[in-house]
C-alpha cells in the first residue's frame, strides 16, 4: 500500500512542469477587501498581473456570491445592503485602442455597478467616471459621467450662442417642472437663476447637451444623485466636481459655465430635497469641503481676475446650512495673518471633528514672471550656494512643492476669527486632536539642514502653537530624536530622544521621561549601522490622554505621561520569554487612541521559527497567552479588516507553498483557529500543475563566529543526494520572510525565487549582520559562509553557484567576487563599484547628496571620506577588480534615482579593460527598479539564459557571445 502510495506521488509530481515565461500575467493575487458594517457581506478583487481580474462578493457563509468580471473600487453602503463599484473596460479593448492610438475621449471607459447584496442582478452604467458614497450614513451615492461619445454629442442640440426666447423657455420649463417639488420661495428664487444651471430631474430634456460649454471655462458632464433603494434620479448636466459628507446628509457640486449663464456652486439637502445656490458667477472654485455633519462648507474661489491676468487670487468662502449664500471669510486683506500674503489655492481644506475650526492655507504672493523677455533669450541655469538650506537638486525635485507651498491658518466659525498658524520659521504645523487639540506643534530644523547633507536627519527646535492666539511656546531646542506628536486631547506632546534612548513628554510648560526605569531596550536591539537605533515605537495613546503605549522588542509597555508612576510591562513578558514580537493592529483607522477595557487585536510573531498568531485582547486586562507557544502557525497572518458594527474579522494567510488567500470568521473563532476560518477565495488553482518547492530555516555559524540564519529554497522532490545548481540572493535580513508568499513575476530587479526553485536551482537566502566600516567582509562572512554550509550538506554543486543581488544587494555581489573565486556566476542590478566617487554623488529621485549613507546608514562605513579613506578603497570593488574571476552581468539604467548611473559605467569600462567577461544592461529611461512590465519581462528572461548558460551547462544566447549592436536596437534582442 504505501508502495503504491508512492508510486502515485511520484506520478503526480511527473505531471508537473516547471514554471515558464508565459505564467506570469495570468497569476492572481487578491487586492481590494471591505467588510460591510454587519459584518454580514465581503468585498474583494482577484486581479491578473495583466488581463481582467474580477470583483467577488460574498457572504460571510459563502453560501451567496456573485462575481463581476473587471469590477474594481468597491464600496459597501453603510446599511450593508448595497455594493457600489466600478468596472473597467476589457484590457484587450483597452490594448486595442492603445495601438489604434485613439485620443483621450476616445478610448473605452468605465462604467459603474451597482448590486443589491444577496441578490445576482447587476445594475450597470456606461461610461462612469467617478462616485461617491456617504460613508457613514444615507442609502444613496452620486456619480459623475465622463464625457460622452463624440458621435453622441455631434447629434444633440447645441446651446446657440445667442439664445433666443424660445430656447431660454424650454430651460426654465423643464426647471420648473422639477422645483414644483420644492416651496414656492425656492421656486422663484431658482426661476430667477434658470440660464446656466443645469438642473434637471430623469425624463426631462435639457436644451444644452452633457458637456456643452460655450462662452469659455471647462466642460461639465453630467452629475447623477441617485437613491440606492428606489432608483430615484436627480442630474445636473454640466457638472465639473461634487463632494459628500460622511453623514449623507448634503451633495455639493460644482457646475461649469454654460452659454451666458453663470457657473454654480449648490448644495443638495437630501432629507429635504431642497437645492442651495451656494455661489454663482465665478472663474474657479476648488477645494469643496464639508464638516462631518455637512452642515457647513467652504472653498476657495477666484471670481475677480480677468482670464488673462498674469496673477490670480483666490479668496476663503464659507456657506452654513441654512444660509442664503456662501460669505467671504478671508482673502489678501484679512486681519490675522501676514501682511501681504493671500489665501492659498494649494492647501487643503479641513473642518475639525467638531466643527468649530476650519484649516487653510496662506502663503506669499509671488512676484509674476518678467513676460518683457521672450524665453528663448533667458539664460537658462541653476545656482548652487553653499549657505543654501538644501542642494540645488533638491530644491529642484521639491519645486512644485515650494511653489505651492501653504501655510497652515484656523478660521474660529463662532469667533469669525482668523488666527495664521505656520509661518516661514515653522513652516510645517500639525494639527492635534482631529483639529480640536489645546496645542498644536511644530519643528524648526533650519539650523541643521546643511548638515543633514552627511547626517542624514537633523536636530530641532520644538514648539507648540495656540491655535486661539497663533502664540508659539518653546518646548525644547536642538531635540536630536523623533517627533511623535500630541495627546488625543492635545495637551501633551511626546517625542523620543536618541541621546538618552528615553520617551519624553511636555505638558504645561513641564518636561517629563515617563520611560525611565524600564531596564530593557526601547530601540533597536539589533542596530548595525553607525548611528542612532530607531526606537521600536509607540501603540498609541489612552483616548484621555492618561496612559501612553510603547513597545519593546518584544512586549508592550504603559506609560503615565507626567511619570507619576512606573512603567508598566502589560504583556507581562510573556514576549521576551518566548521571543515573541507582540503588535497592535488598528482596525479603525478614524481612532488614533485605545481605550482601557476595550478589546484590540494583537499580532504574535515568533522570532525563532517565524510562526505566527493573533490574539483578541482587552487594553487593561491580563494579557494571558496559554501556552500560545504551541497555537503560534507555519504562515504568514495579514490583510486584517473588521467589520465596523460587528465582531467578524476578515484576514489572509499565506506561506511560501500558497498564496495569500481570503478568510472570515467571528473575531474570537479567528483568533483561537484562524486556519479554520471560512476561505472565500484561494487563488491560483494552477499552481498545482507547476513543479514549485518548499522554504525551510536553516541555521549555521558565520565567520565572524556568530550563529546565524536564513532560508534554503528547495525544489520540489528534493533529493539529499543529488548535486543542485544553486543562487545566492540576499539583501540584509531576510529570515523573517520565510512563510511569505513569492509570485512568479516578471521581476524588477530581484531574484524570482520560485521560478528558478520550479527548475531545479536550490536558493539561498542568508541574514547578514554588519560591522561597522566592514560591509564587504561582513558579506563576505555570512553569505560565503552560508553557501559553503549548503555544501558540506551535500546537495549543492560548489561549482555551480552564483549570486544575486540588487541595489545594496548588488554592491556586495560585485564586492564578492573580488573576494572569492567560490562563484561562477553573478548578476548585480544597480550597484555601487566606487565609494570614493558615490559618496559626493546624488540621489536624483530626491535630490538628496549621499554622503550621509556612507557615514550614517546602510553602507556602514562610519567616517568621511577623509577620515577613513582606506575603508572607502577597501569597501569598493573597483580597485580590488584584478582579483575576480566570476562573470558578471549588471543592470543599470540610464533614469536611476537611487544610485549614479556611471557607478554601472565605472565596473563595466573597467571590467572591459581587464577581459573580463561582463555584460552592462541599460533600460531606457528606467529607473533604480525597473518599473515597465516588458522590460521587467525581459530582463527575467536573460537573468534565466544567463544562470542556465553557467551554472546548468545550457547553450548561451545571442546576447551573451555576440551582443547586440546599436544598429539592431529593436530590430534583433539577442535572446535566441
Amino acid at each position: 500500500m504505501l508502495l503504491a502510495m508512492s508510486l502515485a506521488a511520484g506520478q503526480l509530481s511527473a505531471q508537473k512542469k516547471p514554471l515558464d515565461h508565459s505564467v506570469y500575467d495570468g497569476w492572481e493575487s487578491i487586492q481590494e477587501r471591505v467588510l460591510s458594517n454587519n459584518g454580514e457581506y465581503v468585498a474583494f478583487t482577484v486581479n491578473p498581473q495583466e488581463g481582467d481580474g474580477r470583483l467577488v462578493l460574498a457572504n460571510k457563509a459563502n453560501s451567496w456570491r456573485l462575481e463581476v468580471p473587471r469590477g474594481y473600487q468597491v464600496s459597501l453602503s453603510a446599511d450593508s445592503r448595497y455594493a457600489v463599484f466600478k468596472i473597467k473596460p476589457n484590457y484587450q479593448e483597452t490594448r486595442d485602442a492603445r495601438i489604434k492610438k485613439k485620443r483621450p475621449d476616445d478610448m473605452p471607459k468605465d462604467s459603474l455597478g451597482i448590486v443589491q447584496l444577496g441578490s445576482s442582478n447587476v445594475l450597470k452604467i456606461a461610461r462612469v467616471k467617478a462616485y461617491k458614497m456617504p460613508s457613514d450614513a444615507g442609502g444613496w451615492m452620486a456619480y459623475h459621467m465622463d464625457k460622452p461619445l463624440p458621435d453622441t454629442a455631434k447629434k444633440a442640440p447645441v446651446v446657440p450662442k445667442n439664445p433666443q426666447a424660445d430656447s431660454l423657455r424650454k430651460v426654465v420649463d423643464s426647471l420648473t417642472a422639477l422645483l414644483q417639488k420644492f416651496p414656492e420661495k425656492v421656486q422663484q428664487k431658482y426661476l430667477k437663476d434658470a440660464e446656466g444651471l443645469g438642473l434637471n430631474a430623469e425624463g426631462l430634456d435639457a436644451d444644452e447637451p452633457a458637456g456643452a460649454a460655450a462662452g469659455g471655462g471647462d466642460a461639465g458632464t453630467e452629475l447623477v444623485w441617485y437613491e440606492l433603494a428606489t432608483g430615484k434620479k436627480l442630474t445636473w448636466k454640466n457638472a465639473l466636481d461634487f463632494t459628500t459628507d460622511k453623514m449623507g446628509n448634503k451633495l455639493v457640486i460644482k457646475t461649469a459655465k454654460v452659454g451666458k449663464g453663470n457657473a454654480y456652486v449648490l448644495s443638495v439637502d437630501v432629507a429635504a430635497a431642497k437645492v442651495d445656490t451656494v455661489m454663482k458667477a465665478f472663474n474657479d472654485v476648488k477645494n469643496l469641503t464639508l464638516d462631518e455633519q455637512g452642515l457647513q462648507l467652504a472653498f476657495v474661489a477666484e471670481r475677480d481676475s480677468s482670464a488673462k491676468a498674469i496673477q490670480k487670487f483666490y479668496k476663503l468662502w464659507y456657506w452654513r446650512h441654512g444660509t442664503d449664500s456662501a460669505v467671504l471669510i478671508a482673502d489678501r486683506t484679512t486681519a490675522g495673518k501676514t501682511n501681504g500674503w493671500t489665501v492659498s489655492e494649494f492647501a487643503n481644506l479641513s473642518f475639525s471633528k467638531s466643527g468649530e475650526r476650519l484649516m487653510f492655507g496662506v502663503a506669499p504672493v509671488m512676484p509674476p514672471k518678467d513676460t518683457t523677455v521672450p524665453e528663448f533669450e533667458k539664460a537658462q541655469l541653476d545656482i548652487w550656494h553653499y549657505k543654501d538650506d538644501y542642494l540645488q537638486p533638491y530644491q529642484l525635485r521639491n519645486l512644485t512643492r515650494e511653489l505651492n507651498r501653504s501655510y497652515l491658518t484656523v478660521y474660529h466659525v463662532g469667533l469669525k476669527k482668523v488666527v495664521q498658524l505656520a509661518d516661514q520659521q515653522l513652516q510645517d504645523v500639525r494639527p492635534s486632536g482631529n483639529g480640536d487639540g489645546k496645542w498644536f506643534w511644530a519643528v524648526d530644523d533650519k539650523a541643521s539642514r546643511i548638515a543633514s547633507q552627511w547626517a542624514g536627519r537633523g536636530k530641532g527646535d520644538m514648539y507648540v502653537i495656540d491655535p486661539a492666539t497663533g502664540s508659539k511656546q518653546l518646548v525644547k531646542a536642538g531635540v536630536d530624536g523623533m517627533p511623535m506628536g500630541t495627546s488625543m486631547d492635545g495637551t501633551t506632546l511626546l517625542w523620543y530622544e536618541t541621546g538618552d534612548k528615553q520617551y519624553h513628554t511636555w505638558k504645561d510648560g513641564k518636561e517629563y521621561v515617563p520611560s525611565k526605569g524600564i531596564k530593557v531596550a526601547l530601540y533597536d536591539e539589533e542596530n548595525d549601522v553607525p548611528d542612532d537605533p530607531s526606537p521600536y515605537g509607540a501603540l498609541s495613546w489612552e483616548k484621555d490622554g492618561s496612559a501612553l503605549y510603547v513597545y519593546d522588542r518584544y512586549d508592550i509597555w504603559k506609560l503615565d505621561p507626567m511619570a507619576a508612576k512606573a512603567p508598566e510591562m502589560i504583556t507581562g513578558g510573556i514576549g521576551r520569554s518566548y521571543k515573541w514580537t507582540i503588535r497592535w493592529q488598528n482596525l479603525n483607522r478614524e481612532e488614533n487612541f485605545v481605550e482601557s477595557g476595550k478589546p484590540y487585536l494583537f499580532t504574535i510573531f515568533n522570532n525563532t521559527d517565524k510562526t505566527a498568531a493573533i490574539k483578541w485582547q482587552a487594553i487593561g486586562k491580563p494579557f494571558v497567552l496559554n501556552k500560545m507557544a504551541q497555537q503560534t502557525l507555519p504562515t504568514r497572518l495579514a490583510s486584517f479588516v473588521k467589520a465596523k458594527d460587528a465582531d467578524v474579522l476578515s484576514f489572509s494567510t499565506e506561506n511560501y507553498q500558497q498564496s495569500p488567500d481570503i478568510r472570515v470568521a467571528a473575531l474570537a473563532d479567528a483568533v483561537s483557529q484562524p486556519m479554520q476560518a471560512i476561505v472565500l477565495c484561494q487563488p491560483n488553482p494552477q499552481q498545482s500543475q507547476y513543479l514549485w518547492g518548499t522554504a525551510e530555516l536553516i541555521e549555521w555559524k558565520a565567520y565572524d563566529g556568530k550563529m546565524t540564519q536564513g532560508i534554503v529554497y528547495k525544489p520540489e522532490n528534493f533529493d539529499p543526494k543529488k548535486k543542485y545548481p544553486m543562487i545566492a540572493y540576499f539583501y540584509e535580513t531576510l529570515s523573517d520572510g520565510l512563510y511569505s508568499y513569492t509570485a512568479p513575476a516578471p521581476t524588477p530587479s530581484r531574484l524570482n525565487i520560485p521560478f528558478f526553485v520550479s527548475r531545479g536551482y536550490v536558493v539561498l537566502a542568508p541574514d547578514i549582520h554588519y560591522r561597522k566600516g566592514e560591509p564587504g567582509q561582513s558579506a563576505y562572512d555570512y553569505i560565503v559562509s552560508g553557501a559553503r554550509h549548503l555544501v558540506k550538506l551535500g546537495y549543492v554543486d560548489s561549482t555551480k553557484m552564483g549570486l544575486q543581488g540588487q541595489s545594496w544587494g548588488g554592491y556586495q555581489t560585485v564586492q564578492l567576487i573580488t573576494m572569492t573565486k567560490l562563484f561562477a556566476a553573478a548578476w548585480a542590478g544597480a550597484p555601487v563599484a566606487n565609494m570614493t566617487s558615490a559618496y559626493g554623488g546624488i540621489r536624483w529621485e530626491s535630490g538628496l547628496n549621499r554622503q550621509f549613507q556612507y557615514e550614517k546608514t546602510q553602507s556602514r562605513i562610519g567616517a568621511t571620506l577623509w577620515e577613513r579613506q582606506d575603508l572607502y578603497l577597501k569597501n569598493s570593488p573597483l580597485f580590488h577588480l584584478p582579483k575576480n574571476k566570476t562573470p558578471l552581468v549588471v543592470m543599470h539604467n540610464d533614469a536611476d534615482g537611487a544610485v549614479p548611473w556611471y557607478q554601472g559605467i565605472e565596473l563595466f569600462t573597467a571590467m572591459r579593460r581587464l577581459n573580463q567577461p561582463v555584460w552592462l544592461l541599460q533600460y531606457n529611461n528606467e529607473a533604480h527598479n525597473l518599473v515597465e512590465r516588458r522590460n521587467r519581462k525581459d530582463i527575467q528572461i536573460r537573468e534565466q539564459q544567463f544562470f542556465d548558460w553557467l551554472l546548468k551547462g545550457e547553450k548561451p544566447a545571442k546576447w551573451l557571445t555576440e551582443g547586440v549592436p546599436a544598429t539592431m536596437k529593436g530590430r534583433d534582442y539577442g535572446l535566441e
